[in-house]
């Protein structure tokens, strides 16, 4: 059995049920080069605060330095038996250090321990995760510029409302994605690293001692980019809190509903219904039984993982809906869902990156759509109302028009002005007529700021 972080008040080993049942290592593992840095750390308080003397830290530090290693290449084996990755690290240590390796816990428990490695894990994942978003944003303005003259039908309520420039299509996901980079920056810059919290009640080492810089324990270039580490302002609530993993899970999930939207979209355009864009095979999928079929499963598992977000989210939200304080095991919990929400979007963003690279639109088919003379219906609106006619009376007017139309099966284009004139007497046919045109009616609106 693994050695443990605990156990002196006990007699009788652990059950290997509850061995089993209460480990994490088999997910927390994802945490071991964040407990490192955190221990780098914890090490340097201790020599300020002279339970280590300047040799015991420099040894110690050796040893981390070169778990630290492994763990960035890969290399290091973990014991499976082992309560957490904490234990695992600790054990590895103590085997490179000898009986040094023991005075490492000196004012820390894990409860402290287990939110520092978290909240590093959780900084350096939001950093990089809002690189890959932006990616996918470029991508998304690049295809825009691409086609920056293509008109499209706009919908509501799935119907054709009115035409619309594919670029600003593409440009509102665009919004969307850029909100999800600030929400998810204003996440990573609140989450404060800090230690000195104990098991709940604090540590015998005076709150300025807490106060240091990661380059004075560390190289910068081992994590990319400096931390400090500060003191906890109330250690009750700093072990206990698990505010920013719910922060950020809800913000994944919001970003994984905008993901789940453009994969809706994209999943209608390429039907033969519609017919508007065209998937590269590279990422489709096909039929065992139908061999015609070329399936956007890619899309549909984007749509369907946004359901796993969400469950995630309340998955965390109702374990602590009702832990007393401080720390309960419950919170072991978090972890899961953090790492797999993190995974899911980061794997959602860069396949819908290759995929929109890909994507190829049907002009032709568009232009058929861009046919349907409802589309032009408010401009005709508006039209009428720079003629003085009052807009509720206009859309009165061009709403009868339309069903006449519909009723008699016959294009606007094609009725005599003697019959528009029924109407409205303001219509003047020729003008009327250039109305159905796409890109007329999309240059006519002048609020959109491009």
């Amino acid at each position: 059995m693994a050695k443990k972080l605990w156990g002196g008040r006990f007699s009788k080993k652990t059950d290997p049920l509850v061995e089993e049942f209460t480990k994490s290592i088999q997910y927390d593992y994802k945490l071991a080069k964040y407990d490192l840095l955190g221990s780098m750390a914890h090490i340097e308080i201790l020599k300020k605060a002279e339970y280590l003397t300047s040799a015991e830290a420099n040894k110690l530090l050796e040893g981390l330095d070169s778990i630290y290693d492994a763990v960035e290449e890969k290399k290091f084996k973990f014991d499976k038996k082992c309560e957490d990755i904490h234990t695992a690290i600790q054990n590895s240590l103590q085997k490179k250090v000898g009986d040094l390796a023991l005075k490492l816990h000196t004012a820390r428990s894990r409860n402290d321990q287990v939110v520092f490695a978290t909240k590093m894990y959780s900084k350096m994942e939001l950093a990089k995760l809002n690189i890959v978003i932006a990616e996918l944003g470029n991508v998304l303005i690049k295809l825009g510029k691409n086609n920056s003259e293509v008109v499209i039908p706009g919908f509501t309520h799935m119907q054709h409302a009115q035409p619309v420039y594919l670029s600003d299509y593409l440009h509102a996901y665009c919004e969307m994605l850029d909100r999800d980079i600030k929400r998810l920056g204003r996440i990573e810059n609140d989450i404060k690293i800090c230690m000195g919290a104990g098991a709940l009640a604090g540590t015998p080492i005076n709150a300025e001692e807490y106060k240091i810089k990661a380059e004075e324990f560390i190289k910068e270039s081992k994590i990319g980019e400096a931390f400090n580490v500060q003191a906890v302002s109330n250690s009750l609530d700093a072990v206990s809190d698990r505010d920013f993993v719910i922060e950020i899970i809800s913000a994944l999930s919001i970003l994984s509903m905008h993901l789940s939207r453009l994969a809706e979209d994209l999943i209608i355009w390429s039907t033969k219904e519609f017919d508007f864009v065209e998937i590269d095979e590279a990422f489709c999928t096909g039929s065992s039984l139908m061999p015609q079929k070329k399936n956007a499963d890619v899309l549909e598992l984007v749509r369907g993982y946004a359901g796993r977000l969400y469950g995630n989210l309340v998955s965390v939200l109702t374990m602590m809906k009702g832990l007393p304080l401080t720390y309960n095991r419950d919170m072991q919990l978090d972890k899961e869902p953090l790492f797999n929400s993190f995974e899911i979007v980061s794997s959602e963003l860069r396949v819908l990156a290759g995929l929109v690279k890909t994507l190829k639109f049907n002009k032709e088919k568009i232009a058929e759509h861009l046919k349907d003379e409802s589309l032009y219906a408010t401009d005709l609106v508006y039209y009428l109302v720079d003629r003085g006619i009052a807009f509720k009376n206009a859309h009165t007017a061009i709403g009868k028009l339309i069903k006449y139309s519909l009723d008699n099966d016959i294009l606007i284009k094609d009725m005599p002005e003697s019959l528009l004139k029924k109407f409205s007497n303001k219509i003047i046919k020729k003008e009327f007529v250039k109305l159905f045109d796409p890109l007329v009616s999309v240059k006519s609106k002048k609020s959109i700021k491009r």
